[in-house]
């Protein structure tokens, strides 16, 4: 299987949104303002087609496999400047649908580019995909001038450490998201 990493495009939004839902769990939730599942994959295909909030596809690459056009993974990335102008607008939007507004809390430094969300569909794990996006990540960040790439993890999840370390990550400082706790993780590049 031959796959290629491309940047997101609106009419992705059908076959991202579970997988941002996926790497997302109940953030998810806050992120839309719903609870029910449909209705939140429903509003993350939403906020996928705008344009000022994290989830974008504007700030989306996809990996797809080239056979059958399926989408096998996403990763969703900004430089940490711009995470506040990001936040606003989503904060804008839930404000316009009435959901309960919590606050947002910022994810990265200003001189970071940050990886916001990272998923790969569950019938493409192990075939290291999450890799190459993750040093596609490295590409998009150095393009744009960055000499840090970073990310947070949940204290918890071993595994996703384990392969963030193996790539040049290191856990900087521990950080919170939504009263939970997650390890800050940054990679100097080259």
């Amino acid at each position: 299987m031959t796959i290629q990493i491309r940047k997101a495009i609106v009419e992705d939004a059908h076959q991202a949104a579970p997988l941002i839902y996926e790497a997302l769990g109940e953030i998810a939730n806050r992120l839309t303002g719903e609870s029910e599942v449909s209705k939140i994959l429903e509003q993350l295909q939403v906020l996928f087609k705008r344009t000022a909030n994290r989830h974008s596809f504007l700030n989306t690459y996809v990996a797809v496999n080239n056979v059958n056009k399926n989408i096998l993974g996403i990763i969703v990335l900004y430089n940490g400047e711009d995470g506040a102008k990001l936040d606003a607008g989503l904060q804008q939007w839930l404000e316009q649908k009435n959901a309960p507004i919590s606050t947002i809390d910022a994810e990265a430094h200003p001189d970071e580019f940050y990886i916001d969300t990272i998923c790969v569909h569950q019938d493409a794990r192990g075939l290291g995909i999450g890799t190459k996006l993750l040093l596609y990540a490295e590409e998009v960040a150095l393009s744009q001038g960055y000499s840090k790439l970073s990310l947070n993890v949940e204290t918890q999840k071993e595994d996703a450490q384990r392969l963030y370390k193996r790539l040049g990550f290191t856990i900087s400082e521990p950080w919170t998201i939504i009263n939970e706790p997650f390890f800050h993780m940054v990679k100097k590049l080259n």
